[in-house]
């Protein structure tokens, strides 16, 4: 693992909320690697209420937060389905670990999960035993190093086991986040010699979402992206096709899309504007 990753994928409008918010992504144990994609943390002090937006990754997240003068709490957030929308104000600060897609289960092993899916549910009641000292512990303290280190002694303290389905599971979803020849749940069942339900099974009691679900998911994380770094921005007489320095057809094509009505729909009702429209006021 070279680190956290660096891109803002899933973040709609980033440098908004980078303007607004300090957010960081940190590495947790090398032991706790096998699961964890990595730990992120936000904290913020706002003049005027801010309202942020994440198209969610195919990952279940537990998430120790803190707003104004409140109690902390935690969370295990499950796979979202809808665009995430959390509205910032005054003081706060959010402490989160992003699982692999397929390394939660370890350590929950008695549900599928997609038991969490489009769900968030309280920390203590899908690990019990999980009391406010441990809450406390994640998001009391000001030094970022020692908020890392009580994640880390939280999740050690779990013992995850290994469990070669999940491995498998995190194996598939890395092949199709990162393998652009895979556009359909039969190419990537052809590929490792399985049915496509039987892939279906394993995604759903390991990742929380079917195979689909998840090739649909990167797509409009790369169309984000790309939006979010178009250049020229705001120039007049653009066609559609060709609006904001983007060539939407031929990223259409490229994520596997069959024209570009389809990315257009998709990424409208996963964003809420047009990815044009979207590039326009994104870009710098």
């Amino acid at each position: 693992m070279a680190g956290p990753r660096r891109d803002t994928r899933g973040i709609v409008e980033a440098r908004e909320l980078l303007a607004r918010v300090r957010f960081r992504r940190r590495e947790p144990d090398p032991r706790l690697r096998p699961y964890l994609e990595h730990y992120w943390l936000i904290d913020w002090d706002l003049t005027e209420p801010y309202a942020s937006h994440v198209v969610p990754h195919p990952c279940v997240n537990i998430v120790f937060q803190q707003y104004g003068d409140e109690p902390a709490w935690a969370e295990v957030a499950g796979i979202g389905l809808k665009l995430f929308t959390q509205k910032l104000t005054g003081r706060g600060r959010v402490c989160g670990v992003q699982f692999r897609p397929g390394g939660f289960r370890p350590l929950a092993p008695d549900r599928p999960v997609s038991d969490w899916t489009g769900r968030r549910v309280p920390l203590a009641e899908v690990l019990p035993g999980t009391g406010q000292d441990t809450v406390d512990a994640v998001v009391a303290p000001e030094q970022e190093d020692a908020r890392v280190a009580a994640l880390d002694s939280f999740l050690l303290d779990l013992s995850p086991e290994a469990d070669p389905q999940a491995r498998e599971a995190m194996e598939l979803v890395d092949r199709i986040r990162f393998d652009r020849s895979i556009r359909r749940v039969a190419e990537l069942a052809a590929a490792e010699g399985v049915s496509a339900r039987s892939l279906q099974r394993l995604f759903a009691a390991y990742v929380g979402v079917g195979p689909k679900w998840v090739i649909l998911r990167y797509r409009i994380h790369e169309a984000l992206e790309r939006a979010e770094n178009a250049e020229n921005a705001g120039h007049a007489e653009h066609t559609e096709g060709e609006a904001a320095g983007l060539d939407w057809a031929a990223l259409a094509a490229e994520l596997g899309y069959s024209d570009q009505a389809h990315l257009v729909r998709d990424f409208t009702a996963t964003v809420g504007v047009p990815p044009t429209a979207y590039a326009r006021t994104a870009a710098p």
